[in-house]
C-alpha cells in the first residue's frame, strides 16, 4: 500500500491498541493520591509482603535498584484491619481501613492517618457477590470509587484479576494503567511472604496503584483464612 508522504505507515493493531493505553495517560495523568507520584515514563516496583502474626503484616516497596520507594505497616492501637502506608522518608501518605461488616469487603482510603470524611480520597469493593471459583482460589474483580463518585453508578476504575497467570490489570475505563504479576521464588516457600512485580503506566499515580494492590492482597488473603 502506497503511503503519501508524510503521512504515517499504520501501526499493527496490536501495537496501536498498546500505544493507544500509554498515550491516553500521557494526555490526562492520572492523580488520586499526590501528583508527585507520577513519572512520565513506565514505572516498575517490587512489593515484598511478609506476615509475622495475625496482627504483623508489613509490605516493603522498591524500585527496580532496591531502593525503598513505600512501605505499608499496621496501624497502631488499631484492630488488623487498618493500614498505613508510608514514602520512604516515613511520612504517612494514605490509610486503609476495612469497613466492618461489609458484605463485599469494601476498603475505604484517607489522605494521611486520618478517617475524617474531609480526607477521603477512594473506596474499594468486589464487584459482585459471585466470584469465578477455580480449583482452591477466587478470581476476583474490584470497583474503585473515588471519593467525587457518591453515586457509585459506575466505577471509576476496575481491577481484574487474572487466576491463570497469578496476575491482575487496573483500567480505567477500558484502558489498561496499570499491571501486577506475582513472583514465585524459594524465598515465598521458605518463610510466609508473597513477591508482587507492579508496572504503572507513564503519568498514573503510582503510589494509588500500590494501594490498590496491597487492598486486592488483603482481600484475597481474607478469602483463602
Amino acid at each position: 500500500m502506497a503511503v503519501a508522504k508524510g503521512e504515517e505507515v499504520p501501526k499493527p493493531a496490536s501495537e496501536a491498541a498498546s500505544l493507544a493505553s500509554v498515550n491516553t495517560a500521557e494526555s490526562d495523568p492520572i492523580v488520586v493520591i499526590d501528583k508527585q507520584f507520577l513519572a512520565p515514563n513506565p514505572v516498575e516496583l517490587k512489593i515484598q509482603h511478609t506476615i509475622f502474626t495475625v496482627a504483623e503484616n508489613y509490605f516493603d516497596i522498591t524500585d527496580d535498584n532496591g531502593n525503598p520507594v513505600f512501605k505499608v505497616r499496621d496501624k497502631l492501637f488499631s484492630f488488623p484491619n487498618r493500614r498505613v502506608m508510608f514514602d520512604a522518608d516515613g511520612r504517612p501518605l494514605v490509610s486503609l481501613r476495612q469497613k466492618i461488616f461489609s458484605v463485599r469487603r469494601r476498603w475505604k482510603v484517607f489522605r494521611g492517618e486520618s478517617e475524617k470524611s474531609s480526607d477521603f480520597l477512594f473506596s474499594v469493593r468486589k464487584s459482585s457477590l459471585i466470584l469465578l471459583r477455580m480449583k482452591t482460589r477466587m478470581a476476583m474483580s474490584l470497583d474503585v470509587f473515588l471519593a467525587s463518585n457518591t453515586s457509585e453508578i459506575l466505577p471509576d476504575f476496575r481491577i481484574k484479576e487474572n487466576w491463570h497467570d497469578s496476575s491482575c490489570t487496573v483500567l480505567c475505563g477500558d484502558t489498561i494503567i496499570a499491571r501486577m504479576h506475582r513472583n514465585h521464588n524459594i524465598r515465598s516457600l521458605v518463610i510466609n511472604a508473597d513477591n508482587y512485580g507492579i508496572t504503572a503506566y507513564p503519568n498514573v499515580d503510582y503510589a494509588f496503584i500500590v494501594a490498590l494492590v496491597v487492598i486486592l492482597d488483603e482481600m484475597n488473603r481474607s478469602i483463602d483464612c
